[in-house]
């Protein structure tokens, strides 16, 4: 089970980290995922980290601007967005993937938060 957290409203170029909790004991053999949907968009990939933590994939719109880490002491993946804008406003979601590498693609994810809304404000 995922329990993803953080998200708000926030003013455009400010800052929201989020968070998602899983349950269980086997968080740090698979890696993750965060996706957003935006009002009447599809989901789109956003950020992956695989299971240790050393390596990363994002989005080219989020670059530079967003950062995924996990604690897997704590079974949690964060997601530090910073340099927010408008068009970052959606719901965002946390999925795990049993996946060994990462992946971008949302079928290949077999667990999903319930998803936290982001509101960026020009």
């Amino acid at each position: 089970q995922l329990q993803a957290s953080g998200g708000g409203l926030v003013q455009a170029g400010g800052s929201l980290r989020l968070s998602c909790a899983a349950s269980g004991r086997t968080f740090g053999s698979y890696s993750m995922g965060w996706f957003r949907q935006a009002p009447g968009k599809e989901r789109e990939f956003v950020a992956a980290i695989d299971k240790n933590g050393y390596s990363t994939d994002y989005q080219d719109s989020v670059k530079g601007r967003f950062t995924v880490s996990r604690d897997n002491a704590k079974n949690t993946v964060f997601l530090q967005m910073s340099s927010l804008k408008p068009e970052d406003t959606a719901a965002y979601y946390c999925a795990r993937t049993r996946r060994t590498l990462m992946t971008r693609e949302a079928r290949l994810y077999d667990a999903w938060g319930q998803g936290t809304l982001v509101t960026v404000s020009s």
